[in-house]
């Protein structure tokens, strides 16, 4: 009973556990398909909202600037600046008194040609230097010759914002041209025009299709808002806006939609309308929380759907699970047997359902035991048969070896751009390569040690100058062979590679395998090879002090000492590196 009561439980749980994998897929992709569906459509709501908002903007802007230009391009606003430009500093406070009349009636026939929606507050008459020759506020002693609006009207058309008590004015600039000039001549002058920017406020203050939380709002290549924020008060030049949507469009004239964060910091969908040549930017904004509330009350009902269907499918394992109850009996039996050692068990049940397929795989590990357990016999056998049981016998003398490291350079990089395959090969080409020199050369390849290739030539006399010299040619032949090896790598595809030599004499003790012919060696010298490998250049050989001083006296190579105090100090020896002299 208590077998097939924890046979229930599992097959309950595996059954649970399908079901709620379903149902969490199917959750999943229904969650994923209405998302996109209502992101879409905010997004399209949004993106609709920027775009019409920001043409109506664009058009404002373009219209401000023409109307301003229109008066720019007054034949007796030309005159009288053109003639003002002309007038001593001594006469021209009079003559400005004198012709501020004119001034005036060109400005209100402007206003009446165009109607007073434009909502003028003040406009200034400024000559190419800077002085104010009209302005309906009734200041002309200010000299804007240093005024950034002056100094950019005096080049373009343009229409920018400043602050004030009531929130913010509009200002357009437009050059005056005289009535006769040419493409590429100067202005005479700069009309300054500020207008109050009822109209702008109204595209933003228009929120209608934006639900609870959305905004629309603009802000000025200085990243400061130029309009009423829906959440904070007086935020107009004084609110920051560096978001996502202002530094694309300010860095890369670019317009965004898609999900940021806000000046508040919180989470919104956005769409940006991109205006950099006014130097603005437009934003329609709603919190993300806003846009996915219908996803989660999807979610929800996803959910609770999901519970009801996995009792269900609970209480229907749970009665399936009563019909399994016998073949899992006899495979227990079985595992019971199998734990006793009686490996030649099999259940050999067929009922043509998962329960046999378990059997079957049952059967076919009692078998794999079975065979593992003779495997494990037979190395035993091998295992005795070694001498006094030791893997490695040291023999009790010393002999003096030249030993030799060739390491690849750079393997593991090299290495990451193969496919397996030519990882293997790069190794198989490059290790035999080297080896066939050395087996050339009558040396002794000991081991490779992953990318890098030990070697000796052993029992060497140092005062035997042919076998010292053979050593040192073996060397130089493996450096001097590296464009053979790059043929034959080049043949395999593959890119050719750099390696480094090192060489050391001295004692070694010799260590005999009882599994293998080949001997190892180990010892100082042994280390020291490997030690100076590291401050090998490239496709270069370094000795130990100990082999320098038994070749330095050979008149057809050259030695060159590199790092002596430091590496003598941190390691007690000399290095250098050998080449052929030319």
């Amino acid at each position: 009973m208590s077998i097939s009561f924890n046979l229930s439980k599992k097959l309950i749980l595996l059954v649970l556990i399908v079901s709620v994998v379903t149902i969490s897929i199917t959750g999943f992709l229904s969650f994923n398909y209405a998302d996109q569906i209502l992101k879409e459509r905010a997004g399209n709501q949004l993106l609709g909202e920027s775009i019409v908002r920001g043409d109506t903007l664009r058009l404002l802007f373009e219209s401000r600037i023409e109307q301003n230009n229109i008066l720019a391009n007054d034949p007796m606003i030309q005159l009288l600046v053109l003639e003002m430009n002309q007038i001593p500093e001594n006469k021209l406070k009079e003559f400005k008194e004198n012709n501020r009349r004119d001034f005036l009636i060109q400005v209100q026939a402007f206003q009446e040609l165009i109607g007073f929606s434009i909502e003028f507050e003040d406009t200034k008459i400024i000559g190419n230097d800077g002085k104010i020759f009209f302005s309906l506020t009734g200041n002309t002693n200010e000299n804007f010759v240093e005024n950034k609006f002056f100094q950019r009207g005096i080049k373009e058309s343009f229409v920018e914002f400043e602050s004030s008590e009531a929130g913010k004015k509009m200002i357009v600039v437009s050059p005056i041209f005289a009535d006769d000039s040419k493409k590429g001549d100067e202005p005479i002058g700069v009309i300054i025009s500020r207008m109050r920017t009822a109209s702008i406020d109204n595209v933003m203050i228009n929120r209608s299709g934006l639900g609870e939380s959305g905004e629309v709002y603009i802000v000025n290549s200085q990243l400061l808002m130029l309009s009423e924020s829906r959440f904070l008060d007086n935020v107009v030049f004084q609110q920051k806006v560096d978001t996502l949507a202002v530094q694309k469009c300010f860095n890369n004239d670019e317009e965004i939609l898609g999900f940021y964060e806000d000046y508040r910091n919180i989470p919104i969908y956005g769409s940006s309308y991109c205006a950099n040549d006014l130097g603005i930017v437009l934003l329609v904004e709603i919190d993300k929380a806003e846009v996915e509330k219908p996803i989660e009350i999807l979610q929800d009902r996803i959910l609770q759907t999901g519970i009801v269907i996995t009792i269900g499918m609970g209480i229907v394992a749970f009665v399936i699970s009563k019909s399994i109850s016998r073949p899992v009996l006899k495979l227990k039996n079985a595992a019971n047997k199998i734990a006793s050692g009686d490996f030649e068990v099999r259940t050999n049940i067929t009922t043509g359902d998962e329960i046999g397929e378990l059997s079957h795989a049952f059967d076919l590990m009692a078998q794999k035991l079975e065979e593992s357990l003779i495997e494990i016999k037979e190395k035993e056998k091998v295992i005795k048969q070694l001498e006094g049981g030791m893997l490695l016998k040291f023999s009790q003398h010393e002999e003096n070896d030249c030993v030799g490291v060739i390491d690849m350079s750079d393997s593991t990089r090299i290495s990451s751009k193969l496919s397996d395959d030519d990882v293997s090969k790069m190794y198989e080409i490059f290790l035999n390569f080297m080896a066939k020199i050395i087996l050339k050369h009558n040396g002794e390849v000991v081991k490779n040690i992953g990318d890098a290739l030990m070697f000796r030539f052993a029992n060497i006399d140092s005062k035997d100058n042919v076998a010292m010299k053979n050593v040192l040619e073996c060397c130089l032949s493996m450096i001097e062979s590296h464009d053979e090896l790059k043929k034959e790598l080049n043949a395999q595809n593959i890119d050719a590679l750099d390696y480094k030599i090192s060489a050391t004499y001295g004692a070694v003790k010799v260590a005999e395998s009882t599994t293998s012919k080949i001997s190892d060696i180990f010892g100082p010298t042994v280390n020291r090879c490997f030690k100076i490998n590291s401050f090998c250049p490239k496709n270069s050989i370094v000795v130990g002090s100990n082999m320098y001083e038994i070749l330095k006296e050979f008149d057809e190579y050259e030695f060159m000492q590199f790092c002596s105090i430091e590496i003598k100090e941190k390691y007690g020896y000399s290095i250098f590196e050998v080449k052929r002299k030319k």
